[in-house]
């Protein structure tokens, strides 16, 4: 069955196979349809990203595009749980595709195996309904953040480093919202820490991952998110949460 059929009619095997999400009040029947017809980008598949597309894959949702210009190291395998030893040295877009495939005949999975570029994000925004922001870096995430808010989509983002870590939704369709420039204002990356340099911890980035999966079913089933105009920060030492508000940055180069 492909997905546009699905988002027609599910069937007793679809039925079966998402019960357990379709029994929630806020999917339903209508919601998992809407999943069916959804297309979902997710740029970065890394620690973020794989947790995420295996969540959204196995939830059903129609079309997935999974973005990365890497190849699979022996230091991803710690914490990039799509991949196993036998993909070292694949494109990570190439293997995330067929295991996803093959965790899920009823969807479909392309892949782009090189870095989202401006202008290519512009064109791919076209055909997809919200993006993951799973990458690790601050000039990938301003440049999909700007097209994001140019194409009006919704976008989820997260980042993790070291034992600490942080979730928004950046969510063009609402009025006065704040975007990821607002945030971290473009140019912080000259002091821009990594994973390879301080670590990170494996289990957090599945969690984020996970909730980043969680915002996107959200959004497509019910068409917004509590976290909308606001950023959920963890600190997985402790295991304490915080959640800001956040406003519009009135001299933000992208949204002002």
């Amino acid at each position: 069955m492909t997905s546009s059929t699905m988002a027609d009619a599910l069937d007793d095997t679809a039925l079966l196979r998402y019960a357990r999400q379709i029994l929630l009040s806020e999917i339903d029947i209508a919601g998992q349809q809407a999943l069916a017809a959804s297309r979902v980008l997710i740029i970065g598949m890394g620690g973020l990203g794989c947790p995420a597309a295996q969540y959204l894959a196995a939830a059903g949702v129609g079309n997935l595009t999974v973005c990365d210009g890497d190849q699979v190291e022996l230091s991803n395998l710690q914490r990039q749980i799509l991949y196993s030893e036998t993909d070292l040295g694949r494109p990570k877009a190439l293997a995330a595709r067929d295991r996803l495939r093959a965790m899920n005949q009823q969807i479909r999975v392309s892949a782009w195996a090189e870095s989202a570029q401006p202008e290519s994000l512009a064109a791919a925004l076209d055909t997809h309904d919200l993006v993951l922001d799973c990458t690790d870096n601050f000039s990938s995430r301003h440049a999909i953040n700007c097209a994001c808010r140019n194409a009006g989509k919704p976008l989820i983002s997260a980042a993790a480093i070291r034992w600490e870590g942080q979730l928004a939704v950046f969510d063009a369709r609402v009025p006065e919202s704040a975007c990821y420039a607002c945030l971290y204002p473009d140019g912080i990356e000259d002091t821009e820490d990594t994973c390879s340099r301080s670590g990170v911890l494996g289990p957090l980035l599945g969690v984020l991952g996970s909730m980043q999966a969680a915002e996107a079913i959200r959004l497509l089933c019910t068409g917004h998110s509590p976290l909308a105009g606001q950023l959920l920060l963890v600190d997985a030492q402790s295991w304490q949460w915080r959640q800001i508000a956040l406003r519009r940055d009135p001299a933000c180069g992208v949204c002002a």
